[in-house]
């Protein structure tokens, strides 16, 4: 910043044309020693010492020097400076070095002079082989902490800086010709200028009595500028900045108009009022970001000067924040209609509300975005039930009845978005079931523990997981509704059974038998029963030559232990003996393999008339057995939830 400032004092009518600069980063001469010869990628970049930057500018002159010298100088308060700027060297660099030349009288002169903490300034010779008034200032001992956090390539080093200094390049005249160089690389930091690809506005506005200058700008949308900024600017240089993407409806990264096509919008923000306030050190600014209450001055705080920039923001951008607000609309109707019903009972409210999101958000992040606002919604509704049922005996105020309807209202509305979640996850459900028995690549087929993970998780009992984790609606909607399940684990452990068997069936069930909800006839009203539900999985399409014990088998032979243990309840209570023995459904789910319909046919099943299973009642052990395809567990789910799926536009296939 001081060489630009010299340049500037040097050719102030031609600093652009006439001046230069260059920073030099200065690095170990011995490089890090790479003990794997053979290590592929880029070599580790040898550590930066310190830099040099060189200008062709006024030079150190004696008032210069004398500026440099006096703490606290305002030698360059006009342009903004506070006179410590110096002192800030030597928080990152260990020692300074400065060789200077300059016009005296017409006569070139030159100084030299070193600069540190434990020294201050130590006046050196004067230099020889002076050809024009510059200055070299070298940075050295560039401190360990700062060394670490600072950027480590030239081309990082070159796009900080011009950050920094953007304001010079986008001024009436531009900057000098800045080149960072390192060894063999060097970066022009006006080839960044045209990289922006920018077209430029300016505005005006008051707070407070303050007058505030926007520089607006629309740049070409790259990774580099990824979201829209504001930059709070002082001295001619950019102080901080912030994002403001979100603050207006549509103020996205990537917002588009009729004539500049795609752009990211960024604004410098400058002010005489900043100039006065910017802190020694230029990193922040000397005022409050907001004031509880009245302010005891009549000065504008940080968030009043920044409602003051999104006021002009939105007339500078009320085309293509209009755009951006339909194509929020479009983006949130297409992803509830695709992949979020449950909130489509809510659209009402959500778009009354005046959500705008990105439209290039992804959908996981929209999921989260409009599930955020469905929770807002669902407290709201909470607090507003409370107040209403407060009042609900005695007479009631104006208003209660309208007030009640809309409350009522609100909670339908919740109730549908929570049933259309339940339906939707179903839906998903099965897609991945689908995936589970389809072949991979390879032509290998999942394993039977993917699929047993899904239905329930493996080696869990109905005490460790909730309603929730099961998926046995799959299979049976009546198993949702049980009293216990057992999923892979060995009968010795499963509390219902009192068998000390270590044989692990698959899923174990149990489910009280109600009179209005009979599984076996009983003489009795009120039989003191349990059924018994015995589920067996086999891997799809498994090789007939590798499929082990017959599943039906192993069904029954269960269902005989369970039978023949003190069978107790879930909390672990005897359950009344009864003269009839507890009702056993069988299912195994297996491809229909040549060995699995051999063995259906020995147990006499029947084949069901989609070709996709056998059923049928085993008299001596008083069980129903059912084996299953794959396809017909996926098509029977399906035609069971067809209704429900059909009602919220998802497709059934």
């Amino acid at each position: 910043m001081n060489g630009i400032q010299a340049i500037d004092v040097r050719f102030p009518e031609d600093s652009a044309g006439r001046g230069r600069l260059t920073v030099q980063i200065h690095r170990e001469t011995q490089g890090v020693f790479d003990l794997n010869a053979e290590s592929r990628g880029r070599s580790p970049m040898r550590v930066i010492t310190g830099f040099s930057v060189v200008d062709n500018g006024v030079g150190f002159t004696p008032d210069n020097m004398t500026s440099f010298e006096t703490l606290d100088s305002d030698y360059k308060a006009g342009i903004g400076c506070r006179g410590v700027g110096r002192l800030l060297w030597l928080v990152a660099f260990d020692r300074v070095e400065v060789r200077s030349a300059y016009y005296d009288g017409g006569l070139l002169s030159g100084r030299q002079f070193k600069f540190s903490i434990a020294q201050d300034v130590v006046q050196g010779v004067s230099p020889e082989g002076l050809t024009d008034s510059g200055t070299t200032v070298r940075l050295d001992g560039f401190k360990k902490a700062y060394q670490q956090s600072a950027a480590k390539s030239a081309e990082a080093i070159a796009r900080e800086i011009f950050e920094h200094c953007i304001w010079y390049f986008l001024r009436d005249g531009g900057a000098p010709d800045v080149v960072v160089k390192d060894d063999d690389e060097a970066y022009s930091l006006k080839d960044f200028v045209e990289e922006l690809g920018y077209t430029e506005t300016t505005a005006s506005f008051e707070v407070k009595g303050q007058t505030f200058t926007m520089l607006n700008l629309r740049l070409k949308t790259s990774a580099r500028n990824a979201t829209p900024r504001l930059h709070w600017c002082a001295a001619n240089r950019v102080v901080k900045d912030e994002s403001i993407a979100g603050k207006l409806p549509g103020l996205y990264a990537r917002m588009k108009d009729s004539a500049s096509g795609e752009f990211t919008y960024v604004c410098y923000l400058s002010s005489a009022f900043l100039d006065d306030h910017v802190r020694a050190d230029r990193t922040d600014f000397d005022l409050p970001d907001r004031l509880p209450g009245e302010a005891i001055l009549n000065e504008p705080t940080l968030n009043d000067i920044r409602t003051g920039v999104l006021k002009e923001v939105a007339k500078t951008l009320a085309e293509p924040l209009a755009s951006a607000q339909t194509a929020s609309k479009e983006r949130i109707n297409h992803f509830v209609s695709t992949k979020g019903p449950k909130f489509r009972p809510l659209m009402k409210r959500i778009e009354s509300a005046g959500i705008v999101v990105d439209p290039s958000m992804k959908d996981t992040d929209l999921e989260l975005e409009l599930h955020k606002h469905a929770q807002k919604i669902e407290t709201e509704l909470l607090a507003e039930g409370q107040a209403v049922f407060a009042v609900s005996s005695g007479k009631k105020p104006e208003g209660y009845d309208k007030r009640l309807a809309k409350y009522v209202e609100t909670l339908t509305e919740l109730n549908q978005s929570d049933l259309a979640n339940y339906v939707a996850r179903r839906r998903t459900t099965l897609d991945i079931l689908e995936e589970l028995i389809r072949s991979g690549e390879d032509g290998k087929y999942a394993r039977e523990d993917s699929i047993h993970e899904l239905l329930f998780p493996m080696r869990k009992d109905s005490n460790d997981v909730g309603m929730d984790a099961s998926n046995l609606w799959i299979l049976d909607e009546r198993l949702v509704f049980h009293d216990y399940l057992a999923s892979d684990k060995s009968l010795k452990s499963i509390v219902i059974t009192g068998d000390e068997s270590m044989k692990r069936p698959d899923i174990v069930v149990s489910r009280p038998i109600q009179p209005d909800l009979p599984v076996l006839t009983s003489d009795r009203q009120n039989p003191p029963l349990n059924s018994i539900v015995v589920v067996e999985l086999k891997r799809p399409m498994r090789n007939d030559a590798a499929e082990g014990e017959n599943p039906i088998d192993q069904c029954l032979d269960y269902v005989e232990r369970i039978r023949e243990g003190k069978t107790k309840t879930a909390m672990g209570r005897p359950i009344p003996s009864s003269p009839q023995e507890p009702p056993a459904f069988c299912y195994v789910i297996a491809d229909l393999t040549p060995t699995m319909v051999s063995r259906c046919k020995k147990s006499n099943l029947t084949k069901t008339h989609d070709g996709l299973g056998y059923f049928g009642y085993n008299e001596p052990y008083k069980a129903y057995i059912e084996v299953i395809s794959f396809d017909g567990l996926v098509n029977g789910a399906k035609e069971r939830n067809r209704a429900f799926f059909d009602r919220l536009g998802l497709p059934s296939s």
